[in-house]
């Protein structure tokens, strides 16, 4: 005869339900799961893989310096209203953080527009609204109807910029409805890892006789049992054809490490090549890191840079032609220390910069002779192999 110590010292089955229940419940997640919603757009940032994909390019283009060329070529200060595009007092950096945020998760980046340029017609305030707030359908004849927090919004104050774009349909597709599928799996099985080790969905051990012992004796032997082991750590003496056995389950399997860790990669792939191997995710093929500068050229160019030329794109669109905006990439590309001066002794040599522009990229302050290019050196004079000249 045995009988099961939960965790919570309550009487339980002696076997526990699967913890993966078969297709037929719940769409796969069982009755003891809420559904997992993706309809808000935060609701996905709960996987780690899909917050660290958003965050890493929104944080770039937040922190990256953002270079306005009136001229080509000939970079200047930004204007005062393209510095503060949304009008809140927060700048451009937080307004291009919200641009991210709603392009990488739904596919579009919808604002209302404050202010116009009347002699060129385009916006100077950009107020960027959250995307599950916006709605839009078109009627008969092809017009977008737009809403915003279920109030109507005329169309021409609709400033909409869109990713992943379908033919016929006015919205970009969003990646998350698209892999909610992959999304969700990770979701539930870091959930039932969470309510596993909170919950106690599986007996710590049982308890078990070699006697027929009815529902009375079971009670009570248990209670003796957790009265000598509870709270301490003295070893527990039980008496003559009792038999106690501890139930474990890998952590692994608890938490289903591997399926989380597949989602995880496949969440990271949903964004573009280049994520999952930067995250150090396993895929089968990663990427090599030689030293902090091939790193800082795999992060631009496999992950982040698609997304900044889309930004550049949509913030030059708001000037006049010539003029555009352009990000500082080599800010992104960080070398070591006898890297980076030896590439300074190169474009000094070769008057590719002046003293002072190496002294502006190293933070340092300038010097009244450091605005002239450098001289060359003097070639080295050929000696003969007898010693004359």
């Amino acid at each position: 005869m045995s009988f099961l110590l939960g965790r919570e010292q309550r009487v339980a089955a002696m076997f526990p339900s699967p913890p993966i229940p078969p297709n037929s419940q719940a769409g796969g997640l069982g009755s003891n799961y809420s559904r997992i919603d993706l309809s808000q757009t935060e609701a996905s940032l709960q996987k780690v893989a899909v917050w660290s994909c958003v965050n890493l390019v929104a944080t770039v283009a937040e922190t990256m310096p953002l270079d306005y060329f009136p001229r080509s070529r000939d970079p200047q200060p930004m204007p005062p209203w393209l510095a503060d595009l949304g009008g809140d007092g927060h700048g451009l950096p937080d307004w291009l953080y919200q641009y991210v945020y709603s392009a990488m998760l739904r596919g579009n980046t919808v604002g209302l527009i404050g202010s116009m340029d009347s002699r060129r017609g385009t916006p100077t305030q950009i107020v960027l609204q959250h995307p599950d707030l916006v709605h839009v359908w078109p009627d008969q004849d092809g017009v977008p109807h737009w809403t915003v927090n279920g109030k109507a919004v005329e169309t021409d104050k609709v400033w909409h910029r869109r990713v992943h774009p379908a033919p016929g349909r006015l919205m970009g597709l969003s990646p998350i409805g698209l892999q909610a599928t992959t999304i969700s799996t990770g979701l539930a099985a870091m959930q039932f890892g969470y309510q596993w080790f909170k919950e106690g969905a599986h007996p710590s051990g049982i308890l078990s006789s070699e006697k027929d012992i009815d529902q009375k004796q079971a009670r009570t032997a248990k209670e003796r049992f957790m009265a000598a082991v509870h709270g301490r750590r003295e070893p527990a003496v039980l008496g003559n054809g009792w038999k106690y056995q501890q139930i474990q389950i890998a952590p692994a399997e608890s938490q289903f490490l591997e399926t989380q860790q597949f989602t995880a990669t496949e969440c990271c792939r949903i964004f573009g090549p280049g994520f999952a191997e930067i995250f150090g995710y396993e895929t089968g093929g990663s990427l090599t890191y030689s030293n902090i500068e091939q790193r800082s050229l795999d992060l631009l160019t496999y992950a982040v840079d698609p997304w900044l030329v889309r930004i550049e794109r949509a913030l030059s669109g708001l000037l006049p032609r010539p003029q555009s905006v352009r990000f500082n990439r080599s800010a992104l590309v960080r070398t070591d220390l006898l890297t980076r001066f030896k590439a300074h002794a190169i474009a000094l040599q070769n008057q590719f910069e002046t003293v002072n522009q190496v002294r502006d990229h190293e933070d340092w302050a300038p010097v009244e002779w450091g605005d002239k290019p450098t001289a060359p050196p003097p070639s080295p004079a050929k000696v003969s192999p007898l010693g004359g000249h």
